[in-house]
């Protein structure tokens, strides 16, 4: 390939869905016109939260709260590679060539993604929330810190779409939520802190992690520093050196172990506590684990009972 498409030219032609088919990711089943993908410009992506409309050529990512045209994500995807690489590297991955007759419509970029809270009320009252929470092994101590949260999305063409989702506002006043099939905020992402001892403190990249800690220490002082996101780690520091005493509990991932040792590189005297959830990806995976193995125990116990025989005696 010896000509380059213009930046221009290469966000009319190019597509999205392609490009992201190309690099070996397809969407998860859904219908509408937005396709959502688990991230790929993150590590710590559990849900898909990564929404393309190849019709406007636009992405918005949900978790990372940022979006754009076809370079805009290839500038996230990548982080090493400068402007001018990659609009090539996307031609290239592409196929594309200058000249090519490709129907191309106009596109607009729309506004982004407005999630506006219509109503909080306590956990529990709606039934789906307090099933993903069991299923997490964590609805009980939720109640303490948790709120049900319901919000719609209102799109470009001013149709209001209704969800709703467990969650707990950070330091902004904004929800950071999240249900079975979604992760966010609504709003500007921050961190949420839960005060407590004056010279302990805890911390954690999210409320799962967090309320699975405290599902194994319900009567613990130490203060709670939640980052809601890996890219708020800076802020968390920040905060976090107030403390004497910092003990970490990141996800045993790609992403965790790398804030991990940036956390230890910042404030040395922090303590990698992640090895009590050694072999799981997480906190929360631990317990849910346990959870299941609590449940089948039961159930052997009851289908063990339920077999024996007590002979009758007059």
């Amino acid at each position: 390939m010896t000509n380059l498409l213009t930046a221009k030219e290469l966000k009319e032609q190019g597509s999205m869905v392609d490009l992201l088919s190309r690099l070996g990711y397809q969407p998860v089943p859904k219908r509408g016109r937005e396709k959502m993908y688990y991230s790929m410009i993150r590590d710590d992506d559990t849900e898909p939260s990564l929404s393309v409309n190849d019709d406007l050529g636009v992405w918005f990512d949900h978790g990372a709260g940022k979006g754009g045209n076809i370079i805009d994500f290839g500038l996230a995807y990548w982080k090493h590679l400068g402007f001018n690489e990659v609009v090539k590297k996307i031609q290239e991955v592409c196929a594309l060539e200058p000249g090519e007759n490709r129907m191309v419509f106009p596109k607009k970029i729309p506004k982004r993604p407005q999630h506006i809270v219509e109503q909080i009320k306590p956990l529990g009252t709606h039934p789906a929330i307090t099933e993903y929470l069991k299923s997490r092994g964590i609805f009980e101590i939720s109640k303490k810190y948790l709120s049900e949260v319901y919000y719609f999305v209102e799109d470009e063409n001013n149709v209001r779409k209704r969800y709703f989702a467990a969650g707990w506002q950070n330091e902004n006043k904004s929800w950071e939520v999240r249900n079975r099939y979604f992760k966010g905020c609504m709003g500007h992402k921050g961190i949420t802190f839960i005060p407590g001892h004056q010279k302990k403190a805890v911390i954690f990249e999210g409320f799962l992690d967090f309320l699975s800690w405290r599902v194994e220490k319900p009567a613990d002082d130490h203060s709670a520093i939640i980052l809601n996101s890996l890219t708020l780690l800076q802020q968390g520091i920040n905060r976090a050196k107030a403390f004497s005493s910092l003990d970490i509990y990141f996800d045993r991932d790609k992403a965790g172990a790398l804030a991990t040792r940036v956390f230890l590189k910042a404030l040395p005297y922090a303590t990698d506590r992640s090895i009590v959830y050694e072999g799981f990806n997480d906190y929360n995976d631990k317990i849910k684990v346990a959870l299941k193995i609590a449940a089948e125990e039961k159930r052997k116990r009851n289908d063990f009972f339920s077999g024996l025989r007590v002979p009758f005696e007059r």
